[in-house]
């Protein structure tokens, strides 16, 4: 019996996790659930999974969630903040640790979980993009395990070779020549640019092949999340970003591809669903049921790949550039770039900016705030505070009422 901390338990990550857990009651146990304030969702986790603890970002949801708690006489014990979240995730009983709290936020959690040597299923970009120097050589330093859930990094995983899957210690030890990032290209792949001004939250949520947060959403529809996915791999895989393409993939089939030196290509397929992943993650280097139903690749018919059109989608630029800075001398531009992303999309979702102002927030703050060397923790959070003011007074500029 294993016991898994879920951090961001009430998001999709989150929830699809914990189904797994519930198809393998014999072999894992959610010992502790967290959320930012869905009182009302965790209540309900915690009366069907029966943690030993349960935490709420938000003091005042801590409060709720306690009293129901006790009306409810469940054994579980209530924890509130930033504290609580660390906590729980250096548990003696918890053996994994699901890394799925959206955002700068599940940063200090999951360095937490990789100092106490655990198994961290990293479903959280921000922890390498923000701090990837640092993230990894904790994971080294203490001895954690750390396995990628973004379908995209567990499948460039699952296409390495198992004498350098898990290690992580760069491309040529394995005769890799380059990795495949695929994409879908999200809802406004063939929308033309001058028409990206006027479209809507619920437009840019409506992404044709996954379901997924608000967030991560707006992301997937600017490309972002691709952006920051090819900073992640580049920490993931000991990779340098010119050795990372980005391919647009819109039936979501193929995942990610690896290409070896002697020009063999294997690409890792799937639904489109995120139990796959966290399933092949919690169980690794064995397999077990995640509950999905197969692919049918008679159903599917046909795989497209395209070339992603910098014109319409320039936070991929931005990202690349940034990708080049941090690898090369250990910035803090990602933290920059993640930073004023999260304030220009917040934004955009309370519809005082135009989706394609996004893009205009993150230039124009990456242009404003300095980066430096990214030496310790706390120099990353620190520009990582300064570029949401920053980006908060370019969103001010900007801002409009729809």
């Amino acid at each position: 019996m294993k016991g898994v901390t879920v951090l961001g338990s009430t998001g999709s990550i989150g929830v699809n996790t914990l189904d797994v857990i519930a198809q393998h009651p014999a072999h894992y146990r959610a010992v502790a659930l967290t959320a930012n304030r869905n009182v009302e969702r965790l209540f309900a986790q915690c009366v069907a999974h029966r943690p030993d603890y349960a935490v709420m970002s938000d003091e005042r949801a801590a409060e709720q969630l306690q009293q129901k708690v006790q009306a409810e006489g469940l054994e579980t014990e209530v924890l509130a903040g930033a504290e609580g979240l660390e906590k729980v995730a250096m548990l003696p009983q918890c053996e994994q640790v699901m890394a799925a709290i959206v955002g700068a936020a599940g940063l200090l959690p999951t360095l937490a979980a990789a100092r106490a040597g655990k198994r961290v299923l990293l479903a959280n970009k921000e922890a390498l993009v923000m701090s990837g120097h640092l993230f990894m050589d904790a994971v080294r330093e203490h001895e954690a395990e750390l396995l990628p859930i973004d379908s995209e990094h567990n499948a460039i995983f699952q296409c390495m070779p198992a004498s350098i899957s898990g290690r992580f210690n760069g491309l040529e030890s394995g005769g890799i020549e380059q990795i495949l990032l695929t994409g879908s290209g999200g809802p406004f792949r063939l929308v033309a640019p001058a028409a990206l001004a006027d479209v809507t939250p619920d437009q840019a949520c409506a992404h044709p092949n996954w379901t997924m947060g608000r967030k991560i959403s707006v992301d997937s529809a600017t490309m972002m999340n691709k952006g920051l996915e090819l900073i992640e791999a580049c920490w993931l895989f000991d990779a340098p970003p010119e050795k990372i393409q980005i391919v647009v993939h819109p039936q979501s089939i193929i995942h990610s591809m690896v290409e070896y030196v002697d020009g063999s290509v294997l690409a890792q397929m799937g639904s489109p669903d995120m139990r796959i992943p966290i399933a092949h993650a919690m169980a690794w280097p064995q397999r077990m049921s995640s509950g999905v139903e197969r692919l049918n690749l008679f159903d599917v018919a046909r795989l497209d790949f395209e070339h992603p059109d910098v014109a319409r989608f320039p936070c991929l630029r931005l990202a690349r550039e940034v990708a080049r800075e941090v690898t090369q001398g250990g910035s803090t531009a990602a933290a920059i770039l993640n930073a004023a992303n999260e304030i220009a999309v917040e934004a955009f979702l309370g519809q005082t900016l135009r989706f394609t102002d996004i893009s205009r927030v993150i230039e124009a703050t990456l242009s404003d705030v300095s980066a430096q060397a990214a030496a310790s923790l706390a120099i990353v959070l620190q520009d990582d505070a300064t570029a949401r003011e920053v980006a908060q007074q370019h969103v001010a500029r900007l801002e409009w009422k729809s």
